[in-house]
């Protein structure tokens, strides 16, 4: 049984079925539609059910060969990550779609360990939030303003 409970890759296992599992039963009242003409239940449906795939196999994984022992709360990062979520939904109306994904960006660098690159921060940035523009915004239509004056 200490096998099972210090082990990271079974517990990710259940989370990823536990997570699966919901968007499965959350989705199931919504029209599933068709791969040609999909409707809203039928990527949170399937995602649900891919995530629990992965979820047996990495759970399967875990108690077949072991794995690392899950270590202490990190909390800086729970924190850090966290804000830098809740400064994106906040700022996303007020200021706009791409001010505010550099703000989630800059947040959620700070809370790792390691000294934060700047240069390698500013290219990344730059990648990410010209991908999530061309994707949301002008792929999917998205109807957020790019930044407050437009």
């Amino acid at each position: 049984m200490s096998k099972v409970a210090n082990n990271t890759d079974f517990w990710a296992g259940v989370m990823f079925i536990i997570f699966g599992a919901a968007a499965v039963y959350m989705s199931r009242d919504y029209p599933m539609g068709t791969a040609m003409r999909m409707g809203p239940g039928y990527f949170p449906h399937y995602l649900g059910i891919l995530m629990i795939l992965f979820g047996l196999g990495i759970g399967g994984r875990g108690l077949l060969k072991g794995s690392d022992a899950i270590g202490p709360w990190a909390f800086k990062p729970l924190i850090v990550l966290s804000l830098g979520v809740l400064s994106f939904a906040f700022l996303i109306d007020r200021i706009g779609f791409v001010p505010s994904l550099v703000a989630l960006i800059v947040i959620t660098s700070l809370s790792g360990q390691e000294k934060v690159r700047w240069l390698e921060l500013l290219i990344f940035a730059v990648v990410l939030v010209a991908g999530a523009v061309g994707l949301f915004i002008y792929a999917i239509g998205l109807p957020y303003q790019l930044f407050w004056w437009y």
